[in-house]
């Protein structure tokens, strides 16, 4: 059994977290400074990666090999299977028109103005997208939508990433708290309360955050009303649900509460029309194709998949047929040294009837309800994989890179660095799960790798274990918006591809902005109000 090293380099954590840090900051270089493309960014982050962990922390070649492997095969079953059968769904509703039917609905129901649209779907209705299907789903389809209405296709990507925050921890019906709990043997429902006493704070901030940088200060003056109705119906249903329903359902329960809300505010009050913000004439918006669907059609596909997912999840489907493979030359092969040398699994779950395989079904049942004809559906899939091809080879690499940092124990060198910083991990905390969710794309992954991380370090300070490992799934997603993964499923129907380092440059900053305004409410809810930590 391999044992992990930590301090492999002169025997020095400083210099030994400085050595494992590299082949993050390749990925952050390629993107973010050179602007290379995705999958560019990823290949290099994994070679660097592989000549790190072979060369420096001693990890057989073998065992490299294979870890590499068991991440690109997690990206593929279940990840990328989730993201194509949402892209399917999409291209089924632009074919048959229910995708223009959607945009019409919204302009003839909602104010002649991009920037209510903006709330509307970038926050409301992509928080529904991620609540049941996730892994930058919501990115792809919701940018979509607000590049039909004019925005700019880099500015719908950039807002829309940001937008996708505040839902990520409960997104794919609450698996990241799942997992949290499973790691680190915490009570889960004591952990879903405690994040969701962390989110909402931010998402009531958000639509105020994402407005001031859309339309600036005199955009937040004139629409605070909406602002502070869709962040606070959000952050009210995101707290209900996960401190006293159900935590799997809140994403799904709170964006559908903060939609409707929202919408019915909009009936009741509407901004001062402002031209520069205005979508089109309202003659242009009133006229429609002879023969076109009815404009409520537009909301079928999406009423479709969010029944079929919630149902799928509530009658667990998807575990009829499961099978855990032990991964061949990887399980239980390497020892956790910072885990008291615990044995490391290698579990690849395959579940032929997960997620993406009830995603899948709601295409079908799209495509039977629209009335869509077997060679049209045909059609969709072969220009689904056509879209996002690349991102399933960025995501690959990426989720390769991260298993090998995992498995090889330089991803544990880069938490006990940030551990052994004294109090100061109060702010570092959350950018333990920032990391991970940055390389794999999952606040379900990072929860696995740091969680029990933020738990030793927690209990070593004499500080909340709850609210710490709660804090890694926060921190988590506030990485989301930068992942290569998210970005490459986003840029897949946008027509942005290999710009995927424009869009990380512009959105890092509020990445690392958002991520120090949770680190100082954390930091609040331990040492000024730590009746808010849940018993546990």
């Amino acid at each position: 059994m391999f044992k992990q090293l930590l301090t492999p380099v002169g025997d020095s954590l400083p210099l030994s977290f400085l050595v494992a840090a590299l082949p993050i900051l390749t990925v952050l270089l390629l993107l973010g400074v050179l602007r290379r493309p995705a999958w560019q960014a990823s290949l290099g982050g994994l070679a660097v990666g592989l000549v790190t962990a072979i060369m420096v922390w001693k990890l057989p070649a073998t065992l490299a090999l294979s870890a590499v492997a068991n991440g690109a095969v997690f990206a593929l079953w279940p990840v990328m299977w989730i993201v194509l059968a949402a892209l399917l769904v999409y291209n089924i509703a632009v074919v048959s028109g229910r995708f223009d039917a959607f945009r019409s609905w919204l302009l003839t129901n909602v104010p002649n103005d991009r920037r209510i649209v903006l709330i509307v779907i970038g926050f409301c209705f992509g928080a529904l997208l991620e609540g049941v299907a996730g892994f930058g789903t919501p990115v792809a389809i919701t940018g979509s939508l607000l590049i039909l209405v004019g925005f700019p296709a880099m500015d719908a990507l950039v807002l829309v990433l940001i937008f996708d925050t505040a839902p990520v921890a409960f997104g794919a019906l609450g698996a990241p708290v799942t997992v949290l709990g499973s790691v680190t043997g915490l009570p889960v429902h004591a952990l879903a309360a405690m994040i969701g006493r962390q989110l909402p704070v931010m998402a009531a901030i958000l639509p105020f955050y994402v407005m001031g940088l859309y339309g600036g200060w005199r955009s937040i003056r004139a629409l605070w009303p909406v602002l502070l109705v869709a962040g606070l119906s959000f952050a009210a249903g995101q707290f209900a649900a996960s401190n006293y329903i159900d935590y799997t359902l809140t994403d799904v329960l709170a964006s559908l509460f903060s939609l409707l809300v929202t919408l019915a505010f909009l009936r009741v009050w509407r901004p001062a029309p402002d031209p520069a913000f205005a979508i089109q004439d309202e003659a242009a918006l009133e006229a429609r194709p002879a023969g076109a669907p009815p404009a409520w059609q537009g909301w079928l596909p999406w009423a479709i998949i969010s029944a079929t997912v919630v149902l799928w999840t509530i009658f667990k489907v998807a575990n009829f047929g499961q099978q855990n493979i032990h991964w061949p030359a990887l399980d239980k092969a390497i020892s956790i040294t910072l885990y008291h040398d615990k044995p490391y699994a290698a579990v690849w779950t395959f579940q032929p009837l997960a997620t993406g395989t009830a995603i899948l079904l709601a295409a079908i049942l799209t495509a039977a309800a629209v009335r869509l004809s077997p060679a049209a559906f045909f059609g969709c899939a072969v220009q689904t994989v056509r879209q996002a091809w690349k991102a399933v080879v960025t995501v690959m690499l990426i989720v390769g890179l991260a298993y090998l940092m995992n498995y090889s124990g330089l991803a544990y060198t880069l938490g006990l660095g940030a551990a052994s910083t004294g109090h100061a991990f109060v702010l570092l905390s959350p950018f333990l799960g920032w990391v991970a969710v940055m390389l794999s794309g999952s606040d379900t992954s990072g929860n696995a790798l740091f969680g029990n991380l933020q738990v030793v370090a927690a209990n070593q300070l004499h500080l909340s274990p709850v609210l710490f490992a709660a804090t890694n799934s926060s921190g988590g997603v506030m990485g989301k918006m930068i992942s290569p993964q998210n970005i490459a499923t986003g840029v897949s129907v946008t027509g942005l591809t290999g710009q995927e380092g424009r869009i990380f440059a512009r959105t890092f900053p509020h990445s690392i902005v958002l991520t120090v305004i949770l680190g100082a409410l954390v930091a609040a809810q331990q040492f000024l109000i730590p009746w808010i930590i849940p018993a546990h």
